[in-house]
């Protein structure tokens, strides 16, 4: 049976309309495996030396067990936002004969594979040969390792324990910051000395081998209480019954003085505040608000004019990043049916662009404070403001035209990356390092004032050919219009 649905997740990867991306993706993402085994290796094989080299009095193997709980700590919430359950389509397997708790115990099986656990042995079997090399006891070694083994077994199963109670929540990384921070918290203060309680724990386990039969038995408790919780879901009609939820409707009245596109503005406004992916948007507002606070107040900073307008570009156009280089895949879910309307894809258009102009522009006004750390920084919040509506609002929506990913809008905000691709990190040149590099150059040819009026200049120019930029943009998603319906029909 397992060798009968890994046939199957292979068949549906190789048959993907997104297969060339994603194996584009896989193989990027194999060079950045092995880069960071080179550096779990190096840590293994040089550990003992160095801390040998550096706390002469010291036992390694101890000082290693100290820092065992920050490493649970830093492991926990590293895993929160970037590994993801391996799930499969199971739908169609479960009106065929087939017991779900084969498939439930397939999915964790293959969470266990996972390259995040295997990725510590490389630092912990070289650091443990290392150890039987020096002497230490061999069976209390491996059993020392097997233990860290198991840990990181724990960790993987307890990350999925708290993505399904997280997953409910408006920001879903809440729960886990929440646990960490007072975790450590706890322990920083010696309230809980949780270091001192996991280090005499793994030195026990160490001491006395037969002890490991203690994390054996936690191992296997989050194993069931993960399956218990997968078996919950695992129903042809899970989540067919809808929450039932009063909406609480905003006055859009105001959206109507914009004319044709105000049922394109609401329909946004509506979905950005109604759904997680899309809510995060929001709150990245507050982010790229106070951007200039991590710069502008340290005195390395104050006299590096050139570096002002990126954080100028950045702290304006948040919401024009985060939410324009999704267009269109935030509609994604309905756009066969949006595409079937008698609509003008002008409209449609205009209607993202006016969004995003308007967050630019209520971004600066609220960034106006900031005159009081110099004027300079004003003056290229203002320039960075023109050029956001004038350039980088185009270029976005230019870039969207070849989104080819779908977005589910349930799933949760924080550290989701469903509907990224290669256009993503394309879109960034043009977006940032332009502007950037366009106003250190004129900076240190012509000065501040100059280089602030060019890089204006283009903004205005793009102002100034708004209906024609925007005639070509939607030419050209006229031209895409069929590859991405066809591209948003598949789950990725």
């Amino acid at each position: 049976m397992v060798k009968h649905f890994v046939r199957l997740e292979w068949k549906s990867f190789l048959r993907s309309a997104s297969f060339g991306k994603s194996l584009a993706i896989k193989i990027l993402m194999g060079f950045l495996a092995l880069y960071f085994i080179a550096i779990f290796l190096s840590i293994g094989v040089f550990l003992y030396p160095a801390l040998k080299k550096a706390m002469p009095d010291a036992d390694p193997l101890q000082v290693v067990n100290n820092v065992l709980f920050y490493w649970v700590l830093f492991d926990l919430i590293f895993r929160f936002f970037f590994q993801k359950l391996p799930v499969m389509v199971v739908k169609p397997l479960l009106t065929l004969p087939i017991k779900r708790s084969k498939i439930i115990n397939y999915v964790l099986g293959k969470s266990s594979l996972s390259f995040f656990n295997f990725l510590p042995l490389f630092a912990i079997i070289p650091f443990g040969v290392t150890l039987i090399i020096e002497g230490y006891p061999a069976l209390s070694v491996v059993t020392w390792m097997v233990t860290m083994f198991i840990i990181v077994l724990i960790i993987n199963f307890l990350n999925f324990i708290i993505e399904s109670f997280s997953a409910q929540a408006e920001m879903s990384f809440l729960p886990i910051i929440l646990i960490v921070a007072s975790l450590y918290g706890l322990n920083y203060f010696s309230i809980i000395s949780f270091s001192k309680l996991f280090s005499d724990g793994i030195n026990a386990i160490y001491e006395i081998p037969v002890l490991i039969v203690i994390p054996i038995l936690i191992l296997l408790g989050t194993y069931l209480y993960n399956f218990k919780l997968l078996k919950k879901k695992l129903f042809l009609d899970a989540g067919l019954k809808a929450k039932v939820k009063e909406v609480q409707a905003s006055n859009l009245e105001w959206t109507k003085s914009f004319g044709d596109i105000a049922p394109f503005m609401q329909l946004d406004l509506k979905l950005i505040w109604r759904n997680k992916r899309t809510k995060s948007s929001v709150w990245m507002l507050l982010i790229g608000l106070l951007y200039g606070l991590f710069f502008y107040p340290q005195p390395q900073f104050q006299n590096e004019f050139w570096l002002y307008p990126f954080v100028g570009v950045f702290s304006t156009g948040i919401f024009l990043i985060n939410f324009g280089q999704f267009i269109p895949a935030w509609d994604s879910g309905y756009y066969k049916l949006l595409m079937s309307q008698n609509i003008k894809y002008e409209q449609y258009l205009k209607s993202k662009f006016t969004l995003m102009a308007l967050s630019v522009a209520i971004l600066f006004v609220l960034g106006i404070p900031y005159v009081f750390l110099g004027w300079e920084i004003l003056l290229a919040h203002f320039v960075a403001a023109i050029y956001n509506v004038g350039v980088n609002t185009h270029v976005i929506l230019y870039g969207g035209s070849f989104n080819r990913k779908k977005i589910d809008l349930s799933q949760k905000a924080a550290f989701n990356y469903q509907g990224t691709g290669a256009v993503q990190w394309l879109i960034g040149i043009p977006l940032l390092l332009l502007p950037m590099g366009l106003f250190t150059a004129f900076y240190f040819l012509v000065g501040f004032e100059m280089a602030c009026l060019i890089l204006a200049a283009l903004g205005i120019v793009g102002i100034v050919f708004h209906q024609k930029l925007m005639k070509i943009i939607a030419a050209k998603y006229l031209e895409s219009k069929h590859k991405m319906i066809a591209a948003f029909n598949q789950d990725n």
